[in-house]
C-alpha cells in the first residue's frame, strides 16, 4: 500500500504535465482549432515548468507559477553561473564569484496582450528575498537575461505565434485564444 501511495502522485503529476504538453503541441503544431481557446490551468503551468525549465535551462531547480489577473509570478531555485555556463557564456571570475551559487529567485510580469502581440513588464525581482529595482535590475537584465535569451523582448511589444490571437493570465488559468 505504501508503494502505491507513492506511486499515485507521481501519475497525476505525470497526466497533468501530458495535458499540458499536449496543448502546448496542439498549438505549435498549427493543429489547435481556429478561435479555440486553450486554458492551461496552475497544476498544467507547474507540471510543465518542474518537467521542462530544469532540463532547458542548468543552474534552475524548483520552478514555480503563480497567476493573477493579468501577473505571473514565477520562482525557482537559481545559480546563475551555472545558467550562464549552460549557455557557453563566459564570465569574468569576479563576477563569477558574486553569482556562484543557488538563490532564490521570483520574478513578477504584467502582461498585456491583443491581435497578436503582447509586452511583458517586468514589476519585480526578488533574489535570496531582497528586492533589486533601478540600476541593478537594469543590470541585472542586460548582463545576464538578455544574454541567457538574446530574442527575449522585455517591456516592449513581441508578436505572438503565428496563430494565437492573445494570451490571457487570470489566477485559475493562462487562457490562450487562437486566431480566427
Amino acid at each position: 500500500m505504501l508503494a502505491l501511495a507513492a506511486v499515485v502522485p507521481l501519475w497525476a503529476a505525470d497526466a497533468v504535465f501530458a495535458r499540458a504538453e499536449s496543448k502546448l503541441d496542439r498549438i505549435e503544431s498549427g493543429h489547435a482549432r481556429p478561435g479555440s481557446v486553450m486554458v492551461f490551468t496552475p497544476a498544467e503551468m507547474n507540471a510543465w515548468a518542474r518537467g521542462r525549465v530544469p532540463q532547458m535551462y542548468p543552474g534552475v531547480r524548483d520552478p514555480t507559477v503563480q497567476l493573477g489577473a493579468g501577473t505571473a509570478t514565477g520562482s525557482a531555485l537559481v545559480d546563475f553561473l551555472k545558467m550562464r555556463q549552460g549557455e557557453g557564456l563566459a564570465t569574468n571570475s569576479l563576477i563569477g564569484k558574486l553569482i556562484e551559487g543557488e538563490r532564490a529567485l521570483k520574478v513578477s510580469i504584467e502582461l498585456e496582450s491583443s491581435h497578436g502581440r503582447a509586452t511583458a513588464h517586468l514589476t519585480r525581482l526578488e533574489i535570496s528575498g531582497v528586492a533589486v529595482t533601478g540600476a541593478p535590475l537594469d543590470l541585472l537584465v542586460n548582463e545576464f537575461f538578455l544574454h541567457l535569451f538574446p530574442d527575449a523582448k522585455v517591456n516592449q511589444p513581441f508578436d505572438l505565434h503565428d496563430n494565437i490571437e492573445r494570451i490571457e493570465l487570470r489566477p485559475d488559468g493562462v487562457r490562450v485564444t487562437m486566431k480566427k
